[in-house]
């Protein structure tokens, strides 16, 4: 019988969002993982599969409970002032880092891009991201 697991797994999930969110896929090691989510690499492969298996889980809970909310909730009118909001930044990496090369990435992003507005929504979110990114390093 294995020893119980040491770790939330949805703070887990949620910790590993914020981090893809910030440096995608690729800037982000296994190593990384380990560090800064604070499970031990047996158990994130034990879990998750593999780095893309908690990639992809991190992308769900992103989209679930942090981009469809958002939507929800702002009306037409308030659409533009989302291009801010740092919930879109996971969703934005996935559409332009992993959907290109990931068949069931590219399913989970093009499902809330066929909305033309969150189409736009997330191309405003990219400028003000670049712009922000451009600024703070200057």
């Amino acid at each position: 019988m294995g020893r119980p697991r040491a770790f939330d797994e949805d703070q887990v999930v949620q910790a590993a969002a914020g981090l893809f969110a910030r440096r995608a896929f690729d800037g982000i090691s296994v190593d990384d993982l380990v560090a800064h989510l604070g499970v031990h690499r047996n158990s994130l492969y034990a879990v998750f599969g593999s780095k893309r298996g908690l990639y992809l889980r991190a992308l769900r809970w992103s989209l679930q409970n942090q981009v469809r909310p958002l939507l929800e909730h702002a009306g037409p009118a308030d659409r533009a002032g989302l291009a801010a909001a740092p919930e879109l930044d996971l969703l934005l990496m996935a559409a332009v880092d992993r959907a290109p090369q990931d068949p069931e990435i590219a399913r989970e992003v093009a499902g809330l891009l066929a909305d033309d507005d969150t189409a736009t929504l997330l191309g405003l979110r990219l400028r003000e991201r670049i712009t922000t990114t451009t600024v703070e390093e200057h």
